[in-house]
C-alpha cells in the first residue's frame, strides 16, 4: 500500500470510529467532502493546511495520520525513517526524525523544501516552533512579517501567530523544524 493509500485508509479509520460521515469531517476539518473522498481513497495528495484541519477534526495530530502504527524507538537512522510529502507538485517532504505517539510533547523533522515549494498559504496552531536552517534558504512569514532566512540561520516562534514558507532559492532547502506539542 503506498503512502498516499496508508494515510488515506487511516483517516477512513478514525473518522468511522468517531462514528463521522465525510460531510461531518469535511465540514470540522474546512474542506470539501469530494477533496476527503479523494484522499480517502489514496487520490489525493493533501495540503499542509488540509491536513491539520483533518488532524485537528479527527483529535489527532498530522504525524499520527502518517505513522498510525508507529512504535517508539531511541535511535531513528538515517535511511529508515519516514518521509511524508505533503503537498502534491509543491515539493515539501517531511523526514520524521521522532514518532508521533500519543502522550509526546516534542516533534522534529527535516522539511526538505524544493525550489518553488511551500507550505501552500498560512497556518495556526497552538504550541511553539523553532527551526535551523541546515541548508539553501526559506521566505518565512510570521503575522504578516517576512524574513529570509538561510543556511546557519535559526528561528522561533508561536506557533499561534500566522505562518508560512516558500524557497525562493534555486537549491533544496533543508530545515531542522521542531514543534511542541506534535502538530505535522
Amino acid at each position: 500500500m503506498n503512502e498516499q493509500n496508508v494515510l488515506g485508509h487511516h483517516i477512513r479509520q478514525l473518522r468511522k470510529a468517531q462514528g463521522m460521515t465525510l460531510r461531518d469531517l469535511a465540514e470540522k476539518a474546512g474542506c470539501s467532502e469530494s477533496m476527503l473522498s479523494k484522499i480517502e481513497n489514496g487520490k489525493g495528495n493533501p495540503s499542509i493546511k488540509a491536513l491539520q484541519g483533518i488532524s485537528k477534526a479527527l483529535g489527532t495530530n498530522m504525524g499520527a495520520l502518517f505513522q498510525p502504527d508507529a512504535t517508539p524507538g531511541i535511535v531513528s537512522h538515517w535511511g529508515e525513517r519516514h518521509m511524508a510529502q505533503m503537498t502534491t507538485g509543491r515539493g515539501v517532504v517531511l523526514e520524521y526524525l521522532s514518532p508521533h505517539l500519543p502522550g509526546h510533547t516534542l516533534q522534529a523533522h527535516i522539511h526538505v523544501v524544493e525550489p518553488g515549494g511551500s507550505s501552500l498559504g498560512e497556518i495556526s496552531h497552538e504550541g511553539e516552533e523553532v527551526g535551523y536552517v541546515l541548508t539553501g534558504e526559506l521566505e518565512l512569514t510570521v503575522d504578516d512579517q517576512t524574513y529570509h532566512v538561510k543556511e546557519g540561520d535559526s528561528f522561533f516562534f508561536s506557533s499561534e501567530l500566522p505562518h508560512a514558507f516558500r524557497n525562493n532559492g534555486a537549491v533544496t532547502a533543508r530545515v531542522l523544524w521542531v514543534n511542541t506539542p506534535p502538530t505535522y
